[in-house]
């Protein structure tokens, strides 16, 4: 296994952690960045060896500064994993715009922000991966997280277009997709809109009574996912989209196969509108 700097965002907590303390481990070295004093302090404590940089991703002006004095002064960076991101739940029709516009702002817009100022370092090296970690819910839909969802699904999209742009110049691009990890992204982490609409009681209060009971008992281990990132940065040939727990696995292959008989039984009205 060859020797990489890691840059890692959100690395205090859940998958950023797991992932930053499983390089380490493996003799790599990491800068963590994290949005605020307390959660450097709390990495400090946590993996002393880290380097921690502050970096609030939704400050897209400051970004691109941030992130090039963290490479010249502890890099060069060959692994980016953007990580930074959190979870919205609710009925779209409860769920304040202002709400969508701050998921997309961490999950969509903060993370092209540190792509973008490491894409002209790795093009010019020609070399780097960037791991854009999204979600099952970029490629898979579930009541009450249509924000979440939605800001997924643009990452993954976002993430295909990167790759293929960033090809020729030997820098990988792959989006992570994991299922339901034991993390904090259902339970303290969760951003959850109030309940007001009595007719959506019946279809969603036992989907959140779920969530919630579920959180921390979740299948996936986020140490085994960490190790899952150490083998694919070092692969040869990395895929587009890398799933990550059973869950995602079973759930997306039901989706596309949904798809497939959906886009047959409607070729028919397809091809009609050819002129």
């Amino acid at each position: 296994m060859s020797r990489h700097t890691f840059f890692i965002t959100g690395a205090n907590s859940g998958l950023g952690f797991a992932i930053a303390q499983a390089a380490l481990e493996a003799g790599h070295r990491v800068i963590g960045a994290v949005r605020s004093e307390a959660a450097r302090t709390r990495l400090a404590e946590r993996l002393p060896e880290v380097v921690t940089v502050l970096c609030d991703v939704t400050q897209f002006e400051g970004v691109a500064g941030i992130v090039d004095r963290a490479d010249s002064d502890h890099g060069p960076f060959d692994i980016l994993i953007n990580n930074a991101g959190y979870g919205y739940e609710g009925v779209i029709e409860e769920s304040p715009l202002e709400e969508m516009r701050r998921q997309f702002d961490v999950n969509v817009f903060g993370a092209v922000a540190v792509a973008k100022a490491l894409l002209p370092r790795f093009r010019e090296r020609r070399r780097g991966f960037i791991v854009n970690v999204t979600s099952m819910g970029g490629m898979i839909t579930m009541p009450g997280i249509a924000y979440y969802c939605g800001s997924k699904f643009a990452l993954q999209g976002i993430s295909e277009v990167m790759r293929a742009e960033m090809a020729p110049f030997g820098v990988h691009v792959t989006a992570l997709c994991p299922g339901s990890f034991r993390t904090d992204w259902a339970g303290r982490s969760m951003v959850r809109s109030s309940r007001v609409i009595a007719d959506y009681d019946a279809q969603f209060d036992p989907i959140r009574a779920a969530r919630m009971e579920k959180s921390g008992k979740q299948v996936g281990d986020p140490a085994k996912l960490a190790q899952a990132v150490l083998a694919l940065v070092d692969a040869d040939a990395p895929p587009p989209q890398l799933l990550v727990g059973s869950d995602a696995l079973r759930l997306v292959r039901e989706r596309y196969k949904h798809m497939e008989r959906e886009i047959d039984e409607w070729e028919g009205l397809t091809l009609s509108t050819d002129g």
